[in-house]
């Protein structure tokens, strides 16, 4: 029994098997060719991609830039005022105005404190400037009065006092000599002939003092007071010296001040249109308001010469190396037809980047305008300059060409075949870029082939992940 049933469960299992294989194997069957087919029809995409025959055409390369208007001879009217300063009143921009007219005042409350401060400061250091001015004149005088008078006249007395010891010393020595004899004799005592000797060893130990007093005296006594006089006439000098220069520059800080006073009523220079300083649209600089703060050296007022015009716009510094004097400029003015001007500056040094506007660099670029009627600063103006132009070249769509790596590529289909053709690309401008090689006039290019074709597809998820993985090495 066991070995029948053995038998049979063998079978039955191997039967299973047998029946899951052909199940398997019918269903990969199925999704193989149906798997095939969806590859054919998802190969053959590029059949219902839009197409484009090369032509041979012409291209002109620009760059537009939005700018706004302004005189090239402009007078500048600039705060002549230290620091920062309040407009209490300013004419209104475009006012015609006459020479001498007060166009704009300043604040000048700080201004009023501080010639009343720096005044008083000035006359207290010169009062102490005159005071050491004195003292320098006392000192230098003392100088010559005790080497001529008071050393002199100590160094007599000295002398004198030194003679008379010494005549001293003759006397009580004589009288010695005649008390000895009279001792001898017998008329003076003993106590008599002592006495007389210790006066002339006292008269001289004096004179061996005032020696060496007359000798301290022209040694040591002379050189410390001659110090000491020269000394109080440098201290002298010195206060005087500060004192004066604080006094001259406290009077200057004054005499500023009121001359800054003065500034803050500012006059038209000349008759003609005032208007205020605009900024371009990727400039920063504020309006001149009442109650707006302006610099010093900063352009309050301007007095444009409406005969000279001119626009001035910002270029990317991607661009500006290919931008040059006398190239070919239009310029749309508003309810006007644009007009044809030629490109008369480039700057030599970026403006600094805009604040808050991400860190994009430019270069000014000025446009002459010819003399004009109706044209006023700061009117916008839409500029056109033409880098180059070309004829006769082999022209793609943008939209055709793929970059992958170092290189360009686009599809070129022949019939109901594609194949990927790499080209050489020149500059381009925002619908077609110029062909150097490897495409010809006649040929018929995929658009958009990353929509359509599958190679593109693949080719663009290589270079993807050749990107991240490079990108990932570097970090």
């Amino acid at each position: 029994m066991n070995k029948v049933y053995r038998k049979h469960a063998a079978s039955i299992w191997s039967q299973m098997v047998v029946c899951c294989l052909l199940v398997g194997l019918c269903v990969g069957g199925y999704l193989y060719a149906k798997g095939g087919v969806a590859e054919e029809q998802v190969n053959r995409d590029f059949l219902k991609a839009p197409t484009h025959v090369v032509r041979l055409g012409d291209m002109e390369v620009s760059v537009t830039e939005q700018g706004s208007l302004e005189s090239s001879d402009n007078v500048e009217i600039i705060c002549r005022v230290r620091g920062q300063n309040t407009v209490t009143s300013v004419v209104e921009s475009g006012t015609y105005v006459e020479k001498g007219d007060v166009v704009l005042t300043l604040d000048t409350l700080f201004i009023d404190e501080e010639i009343a401060e720096r005044s008083k400061y000035a006359f207290w250091a010169r009062s102490g400037a005159e005071h050491w001015k004195a003292s320098v004149a006392k000192n230098q005088l003392a100088i010559p009065e005790y080497l001529e008078g008071r050393f002199v006249a100590e160094l007599t007395g000295m002398e004198k006092d030194l003679v008379i010891a010494e005549a001293d010393l003759l006397t009580d020595q004589e009288l010695l000599k005649y008390v000895q004899r009279q001792y001898e004799r017998g008329y003076e005592s003993r106590d008599q002939v002592e006495q007389h000797r210790r006066r002339v060893e006292f008269t001289k130990l004096r004179i061996e003092v005032l020696q060496s007093d007359i000798e301290v005296f022209k040694k040591y006594t002379k050189s410390y007071e001659l110090a000491r006089l020269e000394g109080e006439l440098k201290v002298s000098q010195a206060q005087f010296e500060a004192n004066d220069e604080r006094a001259m520059a406290d009077a200057s800080r004054r005499d500023r001040a009121v001359e800054e006073k003065e500034f803050c009523t500012v006059r038209a220079p000349r008759s003609g249109l005032v208007i205020h300083p605009r900024a371009a649209a990727w400039k920063n600089a504020p309006d001149i308001t009442e109650g707006g703060t302006v610099y010093t050296e900063q352009v309050m007022l301007l007095m444009p010469n409406m005969d000279k015009m001119q626009v001035k716009v910002g270029v990317h510094e991607a661009l500006v190396e290919h931008v040059e004097p006398g190239m070919k400029v239009f310029v749309k003015l508003p309810d006007r037809e644009a007009f044809e001007c030629n490109l008369t500056h480039v700057a030599e040094i970026a403006r600094p980047p805009t604040i808050g506007v991400s860190n994009i660099v430019k270069y000014d670029v000025t446009v002459e305008l010819p003399k004009m009627e109706g044209l006023k600063p700061g009117m916008t103006a839409e500029v056109e300059i033409v880098m180059n132009e070309y004829s006769d070249q082999v022209l793609l769509p943008v939209e055709s060409v793929l970059e992958f790596g170092s290189g360009f590529y686009c599809w070129v289909r022949q019939g109901d075949a594609i194949s990927r053709r790499r080209v050489e690309l020149a500059d381009s401008d925002e619908k077609m870029v110029r062909v150097l090689d490897g495409i010809k006039a006649g040929e018929t290019v995929i658009l958009n082939p990353l929509a359509y074709v599958v190679e593109a597809q693949d080719d663009a998820l290589i270079n993807f992940e050749q990107t991240a993985t490079e990108t990932v090495e570097e970090d």
